[in-house]
């Protein structure tokens, strides 16, 4: 049989709290002597009205306990834990607007719980902590009729409820026998009302320790849909529990909603962040990232240091260690080459030339394969690694005053200068580009404009094509796509860096971003979250995100790196990184972080 309100709320209120009374007068005990004031008490059961604390001179096999119309203003931790038999807890009307965490620690046996008629503002996370047994939980809005009755007169209220109890189990035809079988009998289902309590959050995973929990209802209260409502929305979705609509009070796209109806909280409750994974002791100027055999490494050029430095990621560790060195002079450029099996590096240098080497599997360590002639590059500043037509080739830009910026193919054998694009122009980078499904290189410069080669099919080499305009000093030029649309990131040391976006005939000026001694304007994404990260030798380098709505980029967040020459993106155990060299300090990688709102 299920306690129900009856005609009003005074019926299954008016049941729970007389039902302890209802011994035969064969059973009966006496009144205990140190029954408090307010309370009425028999050897199993205590009903106190208008008390100001929890009944504690009593015996200890007391197995149901009602507070009415109590002034206590919070239900403290472990307030009933010296009446460990309780089987029955009902707190009805009392003043309490509080409810703490494990404040019904230690009650193992107690499997009823009525919380009704109480103007209760918040309930901590872990209130419900411990109930083990318990199968039903009503916390319910008490009948304001009574709740009126018994705040004028406790004592004739209380006479009033047992009374009306006894007529309504005389008239059921049940008796202290049936009620006794409610408590002794272990249910397999649990019933939860929270209803017409004006409820408009919960604590997240408020219903973890109901674990037989079948039915909820919230009929009666309006929730604020917002990040706090995440947990519960997800439960709702989950649980096999029946649960009553839950709707909506807010905010206002929201309002008079079903919560089940509201789209997903990712976007509104996730944000995220850049924290500080990891710090190399070394200075550095280039990070390049390559995957073999489904392990991720990073080759960091380290010019102090005179060496190229091979990381690799440890999957126990969970951080980058040392693998290999590739020892050198003045190293600037590390880019690892992957054909079929094989694994290479190009380390570019300031002196003694430049060098290709080859991942011995023997040996277990990069040997030098192939040599770079000095003739032709002089100052390396940039390596591009790309495809055409399934050949693979990649281009030197050349910084030193008679500079011959140079590409280089692969022919099974070895690498070999392909084409020499240009000289005397002080190339300070290289871009390989898709535009309309034709290839291009774009080749920034100290003394002239970012020129845009294309490739020629017929002749197979690059053939001048265009400029980008009004770009004069370009260090670096990035590519990257967003939404099926072409940008660039042009680098400007001081002045204004330049974001671009290809309109199907030229590059146009998508937003200007203030450059204080920036060397790199990287673009680089995680998931669905773009970002543009812009280098400063002067102050805080900052991150840029991609505004959706705005179409543009926003600050970010500020990061501090002494000198920072490059940003690299590497991904690996479903967790994301950011490498930022530093040529004057420590080299420091940050991992990316969603951040839930909801938590």
């Amino acid at each position: 049989m299920a306690l129900r309100r009856g005609g009003g709320g005074a019926l299954g209120l008016l049941l729970l709290l007389g039902a302890a009374c209802l011994i035969p007068r064969s059973a009966q005990v006496r009144r205990l002597a140190r029954c408090p004031a307010t309370c009425s008490c028999t050897k199993e059961s205590i009903i106190c009205v208008g008390s100001s604390w929890v009944p504690r001179i009593v015996p200890g096999d007391i197995s149901s306990l009602s507070l009415v119309n109590g002034t206590f203003l919070e239900i403290k931790d472990r307030m009933f834990s010296h009446l460990p038999s309780l089987q029955l807890l009902l707190l009805n009307s009392n003043s309490f607007t509080v409810i703490r965490d494990d404040a019904f620690a230690g009650l193992f046996h107690l499997e009823y719980l009525f919380i009704e008629g109480n103007k209760i503002e918040t309930i901590s996370r872990n209130a419900f902590r411990g109930l083990r047994d318990l199968t039903h939980l009503t916390m319910d809005i008490y009948s304001q009729q009574n709740d009126d009755k018994a705040l004028h007169d406790p004592e004739s209220s209380e006479k009033e409820l047992l009374m009306f109890v006894q007529v309504y189990f005389l008239q059921m035809g049940s008796g202290l026998g049936h009620f006794r079988k409610i408590f002794n009998t272990k249910s397999k289902t649990a019933k939860c009302s929270l209803a017409n309590n004006h409820i408009k959050a919960l604590p997240r995973d408020v219903f973890s320790d109901l674990d037989s929990l079948i039915e909820l209802d919230l009929r009666g209260n309006k929730f604020e849909c917002d990040c706090k409502a995440k947990w519960l929305y997800l439960w709702l979705k989950m649980t096999n529990s029946t649960v009553s609509d839950v709707l909506c009070i807010g905010p206002p796209e929201y309002q008079e909603k079903k919560l089940n109806d509201v789209p997903s909280f990712d976007y509104e409750c996730t944000t995220t962040d850049f924290v500080v994974h990891q710090t190399l002791p070394y200075q550095s100027v280039s990070v390049d990232t390559f995957n073999s055999k489904n392990d991720v490494y990073v080759a960091i050029a380290q010019p102090s240091m005179e060496n190229c430095m091979v990381l690799e990621w440890d999957h126990i560790e969970m951080n980058f260690r040392s693998y290999d060195n590739i020892t050198g002079q003045s190293v600037v450029g590390c880019k690892a080459i992957l054909i079929d099996d094989q694994v290479f590096v190009v380390v570019a240098q300031l002196f003694g030339g430049s060098h290709i080497y080859k991942y011995d599997e023997s040996w277990t360590k990069f040997v030098k394969f192939q040599d770079i002639e000095v003739s032709r590059i002089s100052k390396p500043n940039d390596i591009e690694l790309f495809q055409i037509e399934d050949e693979t080739f990649f281009v030197i830009a050349d910084s030193s005053k008679a500079g011959l910026s140079t590409v280089y193919k692969w022919n099974s054998k070895g690498f070999y200068s392909y084409q020499s694009l240009h000289e005397w122009f002080r190339d300070t980078d290289a871009e390989f580009v898709d535009i309309d499904g034709k290839s291009h290189l774009i080749l920034s410069s100290r003394s002239q404009v970012p020129i845009v080669l294309q490739w020629s099919k017929s002749s197979k080499k690059f053939v001048p094509h265009s400029d980008i305009p009004h770009m004069e000093d370009v260090l670096a030029v990035k590519s990257f796509r967003m939404q099926n649309a072409l940008y660039l990131s042009l680098t400007r040391f001081i002045g204004d860096s330049r974001v671009m976006r290809w309109d199907s005939k030229q590059f146009v000026e998508v937003q200007a971003l203030p450059s204080r001694g920036a060397m790199t304007l990287q673009p680089f994404s995680f998931k669905d979250n773009h970002y543009l990260a812009l280098g400063s030798d002067y102050t805080f380098s900052q991150i840029y995100q991609w505004d959706k709505e705005k179409q543009l980029f926003k600050k970010f967040k500020e990061i501090y790196v002494q000198a920072p020459r490059s940003f690299t993106a590497v991904s690996t155990d479903r967790r994301d990184f950011f490498f930022a060299s530093s040529f004057k300090g420590k080299t420091k990688i940050f991992e990316h972080i969603v951040v839930d709102l909801s938590l």
